[in-house]
């Protein structure tokens, strides 16, 4: 239990611990979980409210809304979604952008920078344009002067990316790349100022790529890790059919 915790960067609750024990054939009672976990003064980190920002806002006149709410799809590299935020540091501010894949809720592309700019959206997306094979993508973002500009939609175009963009000013039409900003900044950046950007970057890495996209159990993929989602389509697709008479 305790090395589950540690695993976790002492983020899981004991939901999750419950999980990772089931899976390492230790079959615990969750309640018993709860117990253990609240005797050795292991908890997890809980969620805390923000109230959200929210108004019917115009579409976007060249590229609506395609998405529409639903973030469902059926295999992956179907539809993505991209946005940026912001980590402070005693340098300022260091900004991150992401691209996630909804089918897995990976984080498939990312980068940092110290402007929030066009470059720095495109240098995320082309982590992301081996996965296309022939076919189209949508990728949905919100209205921001960046993903308006000229240079990102010919990016998208050359590389056979479809444009869909929120209503303005509503958060709810990006909800899966908020979600996840809501994620990073409550287990790794809440109440912390990182000293560098360097520093900041190299959390951030370790926080998506040994940890988010490897272990990290999602609940909306049944309590395992995009990375584990992702394979185990792959591995479906990929079996030999077997012939019966």
């Amino acid at each position: 239990m305790k090395k589950a915790y540690k695993e976790s960067n002492g983020i899981y609750g004991y939901r999750n611990i419950h999980k990772d024990l089931k899976a390492s054939n230790i079959h615990v009672n969750k309640k018993r979980v709860a117990r253990l976990m609240k005797e050795a003064k292991l908890c997890g980190i809980g969620n805390y409210r923000r109230k959200p920002k929210y108004k019917v806002g115009a579409i976007h006149k060249a590229h609506p809304n395609h998405l529409k709410q639903c973030f469902l799809t059926h295999k992956p590299n179907e539809s993505w979604v991209s946005d940026i935020t912001y980590i402070r540091t005693y340098e300022g501010w260091l900004y991150l952008a992401t691209v996630i894949d909804l089918y897995s809720r990976k984080i498939i592309g990312w980068a940092t920078g110290h402007r929030q700019s066009t470059s720095l959206i495109i240098e995320a997306l082309k982590k992301t344009t081996h996965r296309i094979k022939n076919h189209k993508v949508i990728l949905h973002s919100d209205q921001g002067s960046q993903y308006s500009s000229y240079e990102y939609q010919v990016f998208l175009k050359h590389h056979n990316i479809i444009p869909s963009m929120s209503r303005r000013g509503n958060c709810y039409d990006n909800a899966v790349a908020e979600s996840f900003f809501k994620t990073l900044k409550k287990e790794l950046v809440r109440k912390t100022i990182f000293n560098t950007r360097v520093e900041a970057r190299d959390k951030i890495f370790e926080y998506i790529e040994m940890f988010y996209n490897s272990k990290r159990r999602h609940s909306f993929l049944d309590f395992i890790s995009p990375n584990e989602f992702e394979k185990r389509y792959n591995d479906s697709v990929t079996q030999p059919k077997v012939l019966t008479e």
